[in-house]
Order: structure tokens, then C-alpha cells, then sequence
């Protein structure tokens, strides 16, 4: 059984998807399009910022496709899931 967040997905597509890290003070602003930082699959950036110190990670969001924004908590929480990509 896979575990959800928000009634979210556990399917390799979940994962697979296009993914954004960006500063969180830039994520709603008019500059949005060059705040990336990084960018990759979901799963690839989940891994990233969870393993930034607690201070770097505080201040970012991962947009996914879809504009959906996780925020550091939910981040730490996708990386502990039972079926996080290895």
C-alpha cells in the first residue's frame, strides 16, 4: 500500500515529474521564472533539499509541475515515505 500526502500519488510518475527549488520569498513573485535554482525530477529534488542543514532548507520551496509549492516540512515528509525512490 503506498503511502499518500494530500491524497497525492505514490506512482513512479509522481516522482518522475518536473520539478523547481526556489527561494521561497521568490516563488510568488513577479520574478518567479528566474528564481530557480535548481531544477530536475521531483524525486531528485526532494532528495536535494532534504539534505541541505535545516538552515539552508528553510528558506526554499519545490514547485512541481502543475504549480504545486512544497514547503520544508512537507519535503522532509516525501523523503521519509516508504515509497521514496532510492
Amino acid at each position: 500500500m503506498n503511502t499518500t500526502i494530500r491524497g497525492e500519488s505514490g506512482t513512479s510518475d509522481f516522482w518522475n515529474d518536473h520539478a523547481t527549488v526556489l527561494r521561497r520569498e521568490a516563488a510568488d513573485g513577479v520574478f518567479h521564472g528566474f528564481a530557480a535554482l535548481h531544477s530536475g525530477t521531483f524525486a531528485a529534488m526532494v532528495r536535494l533539499v532534504a539534505r541541505m542543514p535545516e538552515h539552508e532548507r528553510e528558506g526554499l520551496v519545490i514547485e512541481k509541475s502543475g504549480d504545486r509549492q512544497y514547503g520544508p516540512g512537507e519535503i522532509l515528509a516525501l523523503a521519509r515515505r516508504n515509497d521514496f525512490p532510492a
